[in-house]
This record gives C-alpha cells, sequence and structure tokens, in this order.
C-alpha cells in the first residue's frame, strides 16, 4: 500500500550546477517479491557504493539472495519500506529502502531508523523526503515510541547531511562504536529526533 504524505507524495529536488531538476515525487510503500520490487531491491543491494557503509546488510549479488533477504528479512519486518519515485504511469518504482527497528529492551520508546538508496538517485532530496515522510507518520504506528535515533559512520557525510535536513540533531561522536565491513572498530555520529520534534 502506498503511503504518499500531503499531495500524493513529497517532493526532492536536485541542483546540478546551478539548474534546477523536476523534482521528484516520492512515497513509501511495503517491498514484494514481484519481479520488479527483487529486480529494484537488486539495484541497490549489489552496490558497492551503497552498501560501503551497511555494514550489518549482507551484499546480494544474485537474484536468488535477494529473493532470500526479501522474503526472510524484509517481509517480516515490523516497520521496513520501500522508497519510491514516480507513479504517473502506474505502481511507483522502488529506488531504495528505509527501516525502523525498535530496540526491544526499551519497550518500545527507542528505534533505529536506517535507509539506502540506488546511487543513480542520490543528490536529488529523495532520501531527505523519504526521512521525512517516516518521521512523519512512524510515532503513531509505532506507540509508545519516543525517540528515533541514527548512527552513521564518521566519514559518512552524506548520510549526515541527510539526517540534519530531514530535522534530526546531532548528539555527538562514538568512538568505536560500529564495526567496519573489515571488522574494524569505527568512530560514529548519533543523530536522533524525538517525538517531541515533529512540526
Amino acid at each position: 500500500m502506498d503511503e504518499p504524505a500531503g499531495d500524493g507524495g513529497v517532493h526532492g529536488q536536485r541542483r546540478d550546477g546551478g539548474r534546477q531538476h523536476a523534482p521528484a515525487v516520492v512515497s513509501l510503500r511495503e517491498l514484494s517479491l514481484a519481479d520488479a520490487d527483487v529486480d529494484a531491491f537488486m539495484s541497490w543491494a549489489s552496490d558497492d557504493r551503497v552498501m560501503r557503509y551497511l555494514v550489518k546488510r549482507p551484499r546480494c549479488d544474485t537474484r536468488e539472495q535477494a529473493v532470500a533477504q526479501i522474503r526472510d528479512t524484509v517481509l517480516g519486518h515490523p516497520w521496513f519500506r520501500a522508497v519510491c519515485v514516480g507513479g504517473g504511469d502506474g505502481r511507483p518504482v522502488p529506488v531504495g529502502q528505509v527501516s525502523v527497528w525498535p530496540y526491544a529492551d526499551e519497550g518500545g520508546r527507542r528505534a533505529n531508523i536506517g535507509y539506502a538508496l540506488a546511487h543513480d538517485q542520490w543528490g536529488r532530496g529523495i532520501a531527505v523526503a523519504a526521512i521525512r515522510m517516516v518521521v512523519g507518520r512512524v510515532f503513531d504506528d509505532l506507540p509508545g515510541l519516543e525517540r528515533l535515533e541514527a548512527v552513521t559512520d564518521v566519514e559518512n557525510v552524506r548520510s549526515q547531511r541527510v539526517l540534519e535536513k530531514a530535522g534530526f540533531h546531532r548528539e555527538g561522536v562514538l568512538r568505536r562504536y560500529i564495526a567496519g565491513r573489515g571488522g574494524e572498530a569505527r568512530d560514529a555520529v548519533m543523530y536522533s529526533f524525538l517525538s517531541s520534534d515533529r512540526a
């Protein structure tokens, strides 16, 4: 089911060399095992540029791996949505993902947000628009949720900018807090968005 905001979606924008491109209409919906969704999922889940900082998520280099990950991880997830663009000519096309994981030991008071976007969609404002849509509804979807957290690798400046533009607050650097792809300890930046931060 599509989850549009306001007029059917949030508009992302891109600026290249001073020229402004037509805004993308962004929406969220559930990801399925339909061929088009599996192909779309593979477009970002098999791309090293996208997966570089997503160390907990395995790459999907084959269609079988993508189907297995969607079936085993995505479909049963408490709050996982495909980030989609377009839709004027039918079903909106997935170009990324966003998920919210409530911390079990906190009784649902805190949750972590994670996201990924196909490389060819970077720089269009799509991730910012999608995250704004998430914070606009996840506090209602998950009763008791008070705090949404995001942790980024200290070198993942793009993701930090996305979070800041979406209204998250930078709280500080956590030294040797996360593991890198090779298992090495890495510094991370903690961001938060509280239920009271909603406009």
